[in-house]
């Protein structure tokens, strides 16, 4: 049985939680660091999940209660991170905010005017410039579906193709990736073709904008836990 960390500093890890048992993982609270040594202890676990949240407060958490550098030192090593939102934020490279912001998929443009870096505490694993809270308020979250590559494309006998239904609340924007980030799925944008990227992995390292733990389609959790050795 793999055994899944879940942070759980704030934000939706408790759902998370539930779609990992549900997958069959032994899923693992993660406050502090489970032991000493540049992991923090995390090295026994076989992946670690950062939930959705507000990622400035989780960002300050995982400084406070030095967990930046060892969960940073896992995904360097190879540990599956499974990012989703704000955790999504916390792993890429480069954050941006606006003074303006979007309230839509098919308002987002390429690239928001007046944009700003952020110095908020980050993994930086994931090779990407991202855009906190680039859809919006609150009142301004969105369903749609999604064809996320490698996961409602899978050939299964049992079950018929069926796109995935996204969850967006506040969600980041990705505004560009490294070469080495495969882009999964796309959100509806102006262009329909292209759309903006929803779901990312690079290596080892998965990230979406969305909630796939707020539904009851478990298939981006079984993705990630297939990236385990």
């Amino acid at each position: 049985m793999p055994r899944i960390g879940v942070l759980a500093l704030q934000g939706a890890f408790r759902e998370h939680v539930r779609a990992l048992e549900r997958c069959g993982a032994e899923a693992v609270l993660i406050r502090k660091p489970l032991g000493g040594g540049p992991h923090g202890g995390l090295d026994g676990l076989d992946g670690l999940i950062l939930p959705g949240g507000e990622s400035t407060s989780m960002g300050r958490l995982l400084t406070d209660w030095r967990l930046l550098d060892p969960i940073r030192r896992c995904g360097l090593d190879g540990m599956p991170l499974f990012g989703t939102c704000a955790g999504l934020i916390l792993l890429c490279r480069r954050i941006m905010t606006s003074a303006v912001q979007a309230s839509s998929a098919e308002e987002a443009g390429p690239r928001p005017p007046e944009l700003r870096p952020s110095d908020q505490p980050r993994l930086g694993l994931l090779d990407a410039t991202v855009l906190r809270n680039a859809f919006g308020r609150q009142t301004d979250s969105f369903e749609c579906d999604l064809e996320v590559r490698g996961v409602t494309d899978a050939r299964r006998e049992s079950s018929p193709h069926r796109p995935m239904r996204a969850v967006f609340i506040r969600a980041p924007l990705l505004l560009d990736c490294g070469p080495d980030v495969d882009i999964l799925a796309r959100a509806p944008g102006r262009d329909e073709e292209s759309g903006q990227p929803a779901a990312v992995r690079q290596g080892r390292v998965l990230g979406a904008s969305f909630h796939p733990e707020l539904t009851d389609d478990l298939r981006l959790h079984a993705y990630f836990l297939s990236l385990i050795r």
